[in-house]
């Protein structure tokens, strides 16, 4: 497996990039991870969002339902681009899924997690092609409420969790609630 033979190759002058220098750096560079996750789940998760659906509605003068409007960016953001790039970095590096969220130990799910990266693709461009095909909002807006009510619901009941984990919970959680307004609001009209 190429992940276990890197991690025995030497570094330099000879030393195991696991020797004790390398533990500090790798403190660091999840240190800096988490803060990065932290800023983009905030930043694709209620800023862009919300700021996206005060601009339509009071810039633009949007005059849809309300609830559509939000369903519309919080599609193109929290499930578009959230889940896009998710699945992105869980394809090419599922071990920051792995050791961070889930706190594996071993590479064992690496597999399982690029396949959820895969998915997480999928369902991330379909939401993003939603802003442009409106009749793709429906779909879109189910799949991610379901995917995101799913997970929250999976971290609720994982007694052991961590601060990135509670994260995810509590935004998983969330964006369900706001998406399954979207599908009430999408259906009533």
């Amino acid at each position: 497996h190429f992940l276990r033979d890197r991690q025995r190759e030497p570094g330099p002058a000879g030393r195991s990039q696991n020797g004790p220098g390398n533990h500090k750096n790798r403190q660091r560079r999840d240190a800096v991870t988490g803060k990065m996750y932290y800023a983009i789940v905030a930043t694709l998760m209620v800023i862009f969002p919300w700021a996206s659906v005060l601009v339509d509605r009071f810039v633009m003068h949007n005059a849809d339902d309300l609830l559509l409007i939000i369903g519309k960016w919080f599609v193109f953001w929290a499930v578009g681009l959230r889940l896009f790039l998710a699945g992105l970095r869980q394809s090419t590096h599922p071990e920051f899924t792995a050791r961070h969220i889930f706190e594996f130990k071993t590479d064992e799910p690496l597999p399982v997690i690029r396949e959820l990266g895969f998915a997480n693709l999928s369902i991330g461009l379909v939401a993003i092609v939603s802003l442009f095909q409106r009749a793709w909002l429906l779909p879109a807006a189910p799949a991610g409420a379901v995917f995101y009510g799913l997970a929250g619901v999976m971290h609720v009941t994982h007694e052991k969790r961590n601060r990135v984990e509670n994260v995810a919970m509590y935004t998983d959680l969330y964006a369900s609630m706001v998406l399954l307004l979207t599908v009430y609001a999408a259906v009533r009209h």
